[in-house]
């Protein structure tokens, strides 16, 4: 014989049904059936609402109860023809009329006992299963229907009951030695007590009514059957990447539904663990997938850890003091106080030096909890030596689980690191000596990020996924993203990174999409986007406390550079070309360093100079091997460059000016690059990350523009500007000339001090050969005396920038 179970998803409506007693029907022909079905979907909690509606003197209960039948009533015109229909109805009628009954006496009471809650929340797997009996019977003339209620006794703890086997296990076998039907219809749930009370086997019960008639009957096999193929690595509703388990032992399952695996009723493999009983699960809505098979022989993997589960709505409870400390039974009260208020303790940690203990509990039972515990403990609380309990709310408890992590070390290691790496505060721990499951308790707000984050390090063959957010999509910002998007599929496969990018915003708009944002049409979902705003961005972000989050700030606003902090201090971390931030005030360059290292954020920002080449991150190796810069001669105006390399007798400074814009070498203002602001901000950022203090102040600006130019408070009357000095530049080419020289503006860093501005550089120098828009940077360091460290190219345009940008995202997924 078969036991199979089919859960509310899968009675949910006349379609659902059919296609449940499709299953029933086929598998009825090879063998002998005995079938447990829940109530529809969503009616036990109708029930229940209409219960404590009731109670509560408000009439709309009889509204839920006119719901309710009329639910029923539609699945019996669906699913049952109209000839066939007089009796079930006359059935479903009777146990309506009995339901209001019920409810209208709790409306004059005003009271809703245990036990009447149980008959109450038993209506649903009655109902739902004398409709599907009658509906099965046209296909498999041979099935029959029985209430468990007559098979499965318990005692009376209305609620939850415990189920007398003694008696079940002999009440079952003796009903099946006496029927030959082919198949046998069962509500779940629903029991009674000995005495004939209707009781229940709690929410999930509908698991256990088949693991108990499995085992009554040794059946060969038990067969859960739901809306999932099978038990998953983890929460697939929560964590996108999740992958059935094809095998796995009843421990393992054990352990997994306890911690939150919904497929599987966590008392459900008690009753067939002593017999052997194999469990299926399997998906009503893909019955050609294999499903999960529970055993006690599961397939060898290589991978130890079975799963990742979790259980949300966790209070943390604290009892600790020196009145613990070698007082012998101070555990055993604690515990005793909860089991007497029928309070179940999911999570146990305790010092060694047994100052405190601290159990994680359901946060509705927290303040009845914590009332029991300070009563017991009233008079050493009195004396000082105990603390009144601690309550800590909106937590959640996330458990590694898997038989063969005592095999492997490092397990904890590995998921204590991947969890602090992404800044989830680990609140408690706990360990079995069995080490079959590794249990935390985090902030209810990390869940998603925590699950997500130690699948993708047990299950995703070290598959990092980076989310982006990114601000400004310019000239540099398209760029960016088309390398993205043509790049993807190069980093996850042989990078083993995940890009996804989840915020675009500019000025006007700004989209977000938690699975991504189509990059094939990323154009058409900003403009149909929301409106843009800064602090509604932050908000998003952290909102969606997703693992591996990237800011990308590819502006040159002063704004979006004052935000870095928010970002850094919630383990985003930071990647940027606008040196704003890091060319401010010393002291808010030096929290955003501090803030990068306090929560494991990274701060990058390699485009600040140089664009995309290797200046910033061949400083900073340098730094770190013990060398010391004791000088700086720099190029570092790709925009500057460009302009005084193709300003000429022919070609006059105000249209070079203007190409360099045109071809995106220069800022949107481009006063910026001619002021020499631009290449200050550039030096400073070299200075302070060669370890030396400095401000933007402290920096002589040899400034070669005519002050006209730099009052211009706009672009236009910038450029106007240009022309009328046309003679002032002139002068300055012909000087050149007249040296045998070129223009290059200069950086430099010596003996403290810092300078920009103009100069000629002669022809032996190896500043006069650079052409286009390149840059050069000389280190002159401890190692480097007589010979600089030269780091010479491409200074400026969108692609390169771009690329150093992507490269600095890189640089995280690789960390």
């Amino acid at each position: 014989m078969i036991v199979l179970k089919f859960g509310g998803t899968s009675v949910a409506n006349a379609e659902n049904i059919s296609k449940t007693i499709a299953i029933v029907a086929n598998k009825s022909k090879e063998d002998k059936l005995a079938v447990v079905v829940s109530a529809f979907s969503g009616v036990t909690d109708l029930l229940i609402l209409a219960g404590k509606t009731a109670s509560a003197k408000d009439k709309a209960y009889k509204e839920i109860i006119s719901d309710i039948d009329k639910k029923h009533k539609d699945a019996i015109d669906e699913l049952i023809p109209l000839s066939e229909q007089s009796e079930i109805i006359e059935k479903i009628n009777s146990d309506i009329n009995l339901l209001k009954t019920l409810l209208d006496g709790c409306y004059l009471l005003g009271e809703l006992s245990n036990r009447t809650a149980d008959i109450v929340a038993g209506f649903g797997e009655l109902l739902s299963s004398q409709i599907i009996a009658v509906a099965l019977k046209q296909k498999v003339s041979n099935s029959t229907f029985k209430d468990s209620r007559e098979v499965i006794k318990t005692n009376s703890n209305f609620g939850k009951a415990s189920v007398d086997f003694a008696i079940t296990n002999k009440l079952i076998a003796d009903y099946f030695k006496k029927n030959d039907f082919q198949v046998v219809l069962f509500p779940g749930f629903i029991a009674s007590s000995v005495d004939g009370n209707t009781t229940t086997l709690g929410r999930g019960g509908s698991d256990y009514t088949a693991a108990i008639i499995a085992a009554a009957v040794k059946s060969n096999v038990l067969e859960i059957w739901t809306d999932v193929n099978g038990m998953f690595t983890a929460n697939p509703r929560v964590v996108k990447q999740a992958q059935p388990i094809e095998t796995i032992s009843y421990q393992e399952a054990m352990e997994l539904s306890h911690f939150g695996a919904k497929v599987l009723y966590p008392p459900t493999i008690q009753p067939v663990l002593k017999d052997n009983i194999p469990i299926f699960i399997k998906n009503t809505f893909e019955p050609e997938v294999y499903g999960t098979l529970i055993s006690n022989n599961p397939a060898a993997t290589n991978n130890p850890i079975k799963g990742i589960s979790h259980i949300d709505n966790i209070a943390l409870l604290t009892l600790e003091g020196s009145g613990m400390v070698g007082v012998a039974g101070s555990s055993k009260r604690l515990f005793e106080v909860l089991s007497n208020e029928s309070i179940n303790v999911i999570f146990i940690t305790q010092a060694s030096s047994e100052h405190s203990i601290c159990i994680g509990i359901l946060s509705s039972d927290a303040e009845r909890a914590k009332t029991a515990i300070d009563k017991a403990f009233e008079l050493e609380i009195a004396q000082g030596k105990v603390d009144p309990c601690i309550i800590e709310k909106e937590l959640c408890i996330v458990a590694l689980v898997g038989e063969s992590m005592k095999n492997h070390q490092g397990i904890s290691g590995k998921m204590f690191s991947t969890l602090g790496k992404n800044n989830v505060n680990i609140r408690a721990i706990a360990q079995g000596a069995s080490e079959r499951n590794i249990s935390v308790v985090i902030n209810e707000k990390d869940v998603k990020k925590a699950l997500n984050t130690l699948h993708e390090r047990f299950f995703e063959d070290n598959t990092k996924q980076l989310n982006l957010f990114v601000m400004g999509i310019g000239n540099v910002g398209e760029k960016f993203i088309d390398q993205i998007a043509q790049q993807k599929k190069f980093l996850k496969e042989n990078l083993k990174i995940n890009l996804r990018v989840i915020a675009l915003s500019n000025s006007r708009k700004m989209v977000f999409n938690e699975d991504g944002i189509d990059l094939k049409d990323w154009k058409t979902a900003v403009d149909n986007g929301e409106k843009a705003n800064v602090e509604s961005f932050i908000a998003k972000v952290k909102d969606l406390n997703l693992r591996n989050s990237i800011f990308v700030d590819i502006t040159a606003n002063y704004d979006i550079a004052s935000i870095y902090s928010k970002f850094l201090s919630e383990n985003i971390a930071v990647v940027t070309c606008n040196k704003i931030a890091c060319s401010s005030e010393y002291d808010n360059y030096k929290n955003l360093k501090s803030l990068s290292r306090k929560y494991n954020a990274p701060f990058l920002f390699e485009t600040n100079v140089g664009a995309g080449l290797p200046i910033i991150d061949t400083l900073k190796h340098l730094i770190a091997s013990g060398d010391k810069v004791n000088k700086i001669q720099a190029v570092l105006s790709g925009s500057l460059n460009f302009i005084f390399n193709n300003f000429s007798d022919t070609y006059n400074f105000h249209d070079v000016v203007k190409e360099a814009g045109v071809q995106g070498f220069t800022e949107p203002d481009p006063k910026i690059d001619l002021s020499g602001v631009d290449v200050a901000r550039k030096i400073l950022i070299l200075i302070r990350e060669s370890g030396y203090q400095m401000d933007i102040e402290d920096i002589e600006n040899n400034c070669f523009l005519p002050q006209e130019c730099m009052d211009t408070t706009n672009n236009e009357d910038f450029f106007k500007s240009l022309t009328k000095h046309d003679a002032h530049f002139n002068k300055l080419l012909a000087d050149a000339k007249s040296k045998d020289s070129r223009i290059k503006f200069v950086a430099k860093y010596d003996n403290g001090k810092a300078s920009v501005g103009l100069q000629f550089i002669p022809k032996e120098s190896p500043f006069y050969n650079l052409e286009g828009k390149d840059n050069i940077v000389e280190f002159y360091t401890d190692r480097y005396v007589d010979q600089p460290l030269i780091i010479k190219g491409a200074g400026a345009g969108a692609a390169v920038t771009a690329s150093g940008i992507f490269a600095d995202v890189i640089r995280i997924g690789n960390v």
